[in-house]
């Protein structure tokens, strides 16, 4: 009786602490404090998506500006290798972090990517090379839209995920939209080292919001292990899901897709803007503009027309229809040669850039729930290779046929200076920071 007096006691304890007890084992309620603010939703992945790509957006200008300064000779060229370097190395971690989310949660491997993905970015004015250098090397890490799309899949349903993975692609074009325009606001009036700062402090600012804000969105019973319990390689080798999912052909024939389609993309954002500046003759000004109105053109296509489009023709013919836009538009800028044809262009590629979400739709449809980080961290590092291989082959086009950038334009406003011609090879500095140029824009 007495030793049953003592059990009833103890009940009584592990229920006050705990919750409750089925069948003599402790259940319990509250297992790890509450982190963030409020529950998991799309809008804090649209948050961190903003200020990570808007930080980045307003280094356009002076990340042209360092480019050349300590490349001058070969300026295309050594920007596709050091985009080919980052995008192989975001092509090999992205399933594997994406694995890694599906054991350990969201929320730390969206600290992890967001942070060595800004980290090169105070280095722009201390040392260009060490800045080049760890841009290539934060590859490993550029993965933050793996992790994203995972969290999206979350905290949604199939029915609401192609509306949310559109509103997460169009807060990133809406980031892009504005930023390069600020960012060369800024550093023509205040110079580019007060550009840096921003973009640092932004970083920062993702940084502390993912500590402070973000709620972790994989629920516990989904997660495999938590922090500090022991795990096998068989539990948390990625390999060992990816052979899995490569098992799926819709999968596969999705991830042919993307890269056959973006490969295309990649290259032609990379020389985008000199096409414009010298074939088409755009201005600094008109090239802003245009920039402006097709990324407000891409916001409407990809929370607007998206939900419209996947609630009538469906998945798979949405994802047809944008590459039948995307394949319109890359003929049109080809074969085109005035002006107004760049904008009737600009609106056809604004449609072209519902194909992206609604594949990232389409692949989280096919794969189980406790896969989401693997398939999304797939799609993300093909992307992650044609952003490697796209702006390498088209720098190696430009380098074949000698287009380079010689001279930089005087800055128009209060200050005229006269053209700069670059430095030669034997004149670039090493490791030590290069003189800063005031002057954004160039010309062939």
């Amino acid at each position: 009786r007495y030793n049953d007096y003592k059990f009833q006691v103890f009940r009584h304890l592990l229920v006050a602490t705990h919750g409750k007890i089925d069948d003599g084992v402790c259940v319990c309620v509250s297992q790890q404090q509450q982190q963030g603010i409020g529950r998991p939703s799309v809008y804090h992945a649209v948050v961190v998506i903003f200020l990570e790509f808007f930080a980045w957006g307003l280094l356009t200008t002076p990340m042209l500006t360092v480019l050349h300064e300590t490349f001058p000779q070969h300026t295309f060229l050594m920007n596709g290798l050091i985009q080919g370097v980052k995008g192989l190395l975001s092509f090999m971690s992205a399933p594997l972090i994406g694995a890694l989310s599906d054991v350990w949660g969201r929320r730390s491997f969206l600290l992890v990517t967001v942070f060595f993905t800004c980290a090169p970015i105070p280095l722009m004015r201390l040392s260009p090379w060490w800045y080049f250098a760890m841009i290539s090397m934060s590859g490993a890490f550029s993965v933050t839209f793996s992790v994203i799309f995972a969290y999206v899949a979350d905290v949604t349903d199939e029915r609401e995920r192609s509306t949310a993975y559109g509103l997460v692609s169009a807060t990133f074009a809406a980031s892009l939209v504005t930023s390069p325009a600020i960012g060369a606001y800024l550093s023509a009036w205040y110079g580019d080292n007060l550009v840096v700062l921003v973009a640092t402090l932004i970083a920062l600012a993702d940084i502390c919001f993912i500590l402070l804000a973000v709620p972790e969105s994989l629920p516990d019973k989904m997660r495999l292990n938590t922090w500090g319990a022991p795990i096998s390689w068989e539990q948390a080798d990625p390999f060992a899901s990816l052979r899995k999912v490569g098992q799926d052909s819709t999968v596969l024939l999705i991830c042919i897709t993307v890269f056959l389609s973006y490969l295309p993309e990649a290259g032609q954002y990379s020389s985008f803007f000199l096409y414009l500046r010298q074939v088409i003759n755009f201005s600094s000004t008109t090239i802003a503009v245009f920039i402006g109105v097709v990324g407000i053109l891409s916001i409407v296509a990809q929370t607007l027309f998206l939900t419209l489009l996947m609630r009538t023709l469906g998945n798979k013919n949405t994802v047809l229809l944008g590459l039948g836009f995307q394949i319109l538009q890359l003929a049109w800028y080809g074969f085109g040669s005035e002006p107004w044809m760049m904008w009737a262009a600009g609106a056809v590629a604004a449609m072209s850039s519902i194909t992206f979400p609604a594949v990232s739709a389409l692949v989280s449809q096919s794969a189980d729930p406790d896969k989401q980080g693997v398939v999304q961290g797939m799609i993300t590092g093909i992307r992650g290779l044609c952003n490697g291989l796209g702006p390498a082959l088209y720098g190696f086009i430009f380098f074949l046929f000698n287009v380079e950038l010689n001279t930089m334009d005087p800055i128009q406003g209060d200050y005229n200076i006269d053209p700069i011609p670059l430095q030669s090879p034997t004149e670039v500095p090493p490791p030590p920071p290069t003189p800063r140029r005031r002057s954004d824009r160039y010309r062939k």
